[in-house]
């Protein structure tokens, strides 16, 4: 490709609204163009490197056995009643009307429509394990659509669905999708971990998350140094304490606390760590208010709590008109001692194991110290729903638990039977009999893993691409202010030698001086740098720089094609 007949429409400045690395240097290097709020016009660049992505996830893809289809993305009101989705998606769902009234929405996934496709298509368990899998663009109507692409309302997606007769089956698959991912993303030259994590509106029970570390990640995700645990911060298992419980040796006292209310300021008031505190919170519960209750420097995990089965999927915190009518107390002063019996108790097993602690007196400014369980207040049960900290130990007994920050770019589920049940798909098993057809799902963000990679990876110059995802491969640089004919034929016979041996490379001929020349081609992140000059032919030499090194080497031509062919992928 010659720069001289391509569309390159590099900026220096971008909008105030562009708050991450990716999104600034997308719009600086012209890779999309804002349309609408989170909707983006891709150029012919960013174009190329969408590409790129799409081509990996489609060989690995098809390397994993699935078959490719294309869904529509138009999709009627009456398959997203079947499954009980049409309200429950929420305002995400885009939805519209034909001129005859019907009802339709614009597809942000395609349960629905492959659930229907298979119970048409698939009548016996000898098609089975079939996986489908279709790259097609979606939309969710995001209420603050921000970052670019990182959250753009429209964005190009893979979706795969495998069907199966046996949950062994749908485990295999699962199994082979899991490693199918990990190519994708390893092949993609990205830092990513695989992540247990929560089903969420799609549901199933088993899901995992594939995470591109990076500092403007919206996930936050904790990993152990010594094992390949890793999970979401909304799954990630606290171990249980090491040592029990001691005996209560205090007396329990009421204390006057007349205006500390939280954790930090009882702490210092009662001079004693936010360790030896129990923070209690009043939630609504299926069946009236619960209690949850997590030592004073934990934070609640709601989406753990939402899990007990005392509450109804979501935790609610009570209005503090409820808060007083139950304990005559605001919030600040609620605690477990004293409680009425309707109220189970919840208590995190962190907590569970405190003695002689401080708690909320449930009574406007005052405390308990002193507090024990069993003796002053009673425990319905003990569960894990506090989230994980730094240095928690890891929960498979191996090693100790970091946080880092991700960016979600995959996410694969075993479904089970939620869809195919809702929307009568089965088929005859080997005895005659009609048997439910169970799912997985399989996702990865074809357009966020450009804007991740970007997050990943870039300095104050521009983006550095992973090299299986950069536009080309190598850009080749004529410094010829002189307009010399050696200079310029240089530089084509190079171009043309590069392009020869199956090396992607851009000609940059558009006659600008060096350095706004260089400053494009390192905004626009290509790998590898030659510069054909007067002087360089002089010495019988070109000037050779990799995006991601800060020196540029002097090689003769043979020497220069042979790190090319070693260095570039092919």
């Amino acid at each position: 490709m010659r720069l001289s007949r391509f569309h390159l429409a590099t900026v220096k400045e971008v909008p105030a609204d562009a708050e991450i690395a990716s999104h600034r240097l997308m719009l600086r290097a012209g890779m999309i163009r804002k349309l609408a709020a989170g909707i983006y016009t891709w150029s012919p660049l960013g174009l190329r490197v969408l590409r790129k992505v799409e081509a990996i996830v489609r060989e690995e893809m098809n390397r994993a056995g699935a078959l490719e289809m294309l869904m529509p993305s138009i999709q009627p009101r009456e398959l997203w009643e079947e499954t009980g989705r049409w309200q429950k998606f929420g305002g995400q769902l885009l939805k519209i009307k034909d001129r005859k009234e019907q009802e339709f929405c614009f597809g942000p996934t395609h349960e629905e429509v492959i659930t229907d496709f298979a119970r048409h298509e698939i009548k016996s368990y000898k098609q089975l394990p079939v996986n489908f899998y279709q790259i097609q663009t979606k939309f969710r109507d995001e209420i603050r659509p921000r970052f670019g692409i990182m959250r753009a309302r429209e964005f190009l997606m893979k979706d795969a669905y495998s069907f199966h007769l046996t949950e062994t089956s749908l485990q295999e698959t699962y199994r082979v999708m899991y490693e199918t991912y990990a190519r994708i993303f390893t092949r993609l030259g990205l830092e990513f971990r695989a992540v247990q994590a929560d089903t969420g509106a799609i549901g199933g029970h088993a899901s995992h998350e594939f995470q591109v570390l990076a500092e403007a990640g919206e996930d936050v995700i904790a990993f152990s140094d010594a094992s390949d645990y890793a999970a979401n911060l909304e799954m990630a298992e606290a171990a249980p304490p090491a040592t029990p419980r001691p005996a209560p040796a205090a007396t329990l006292e009421r204390v006057a606390t007349p205006a500390q209310k939280t954790i930090e300021d009882i702490a210092a008031f009662l001079k004693v760590p936010a360790t030896r505190c129990v923070k209690t919170l009043l939630v609504r519960g299926r069946d009236g208010l619960v209690a949850l209750c997590l030592r004073g420097d934990h934070a609640l995990n709601e989406v753990k709590a939402g899990k007990l089965p005392e509450l109804a999927g979501e935790v609610t915190l009570a209005s503090e008109e409820e808060i007083r009518a139950v304990t005559g107390a605001g919030p600040g002063f609620i605690g477990p001692v004293g409680l009425p019996a309707e109220i189970p108790v919840i208590v995190d097993r962190d907590a569970a194991v405190l003695a002689d602690f401080v708690c909320g007196g449930n009574a406007d400014g005052t405390h308990y110290v002193g507090a024990n369980w069993d003796r002053d207040a009673t425990i319905r049960r003990i569960a894990d729903i506090r989230s994980v900290v730094e240095g928690d130990r890891a929960p498979d007994g191996r090693g100790t638990l970091h946080l880092a920050r991700g960016i979600e770019v995959g996410h694969i589920f075993q479904l089970g039977s939620r869809y195919a049940e809702a929307m009568g798909a089965s088929v005859q098993d080997e005895t005659g009999q009609q048997r439910t057809l169970l799912m997985g799902c399989y996702g990865i963000g074809v357009s966020r893993i450009v804007a991740a990679a970007i997050e990943q990876r870039h300095d104050e110059a521009g983006i550095v691409w992973p090299e299986p995802m950069a536009p080309w491969q190598v850009a080749v640089c004529p410094i010829n202010p002189k307009g010399l004919g050696e200079v310029s034929a240089a530089a084509e016979s190079l171009y043309q030698e590069l392009c020869a041996r199956g090396i992607e490379t851009v000609l940059d001929d558009r006659g600008l001086r060096p350095g706004a020349m260089f400053a494009d081609l390192e905004l626009i992140g290509i790998p590898h740098r030659v510069v054909v000059s007067e002087r360089g032919l002089a010495a019988g030499t070109l000037e050779y720089r990799r995006r991601d090194e800060s020196q540029s080497q002097a090689l003769d031509r043979e020497t220069l094609l042979a790190r090319l062919a070693g260095n570039v992928p092919g």
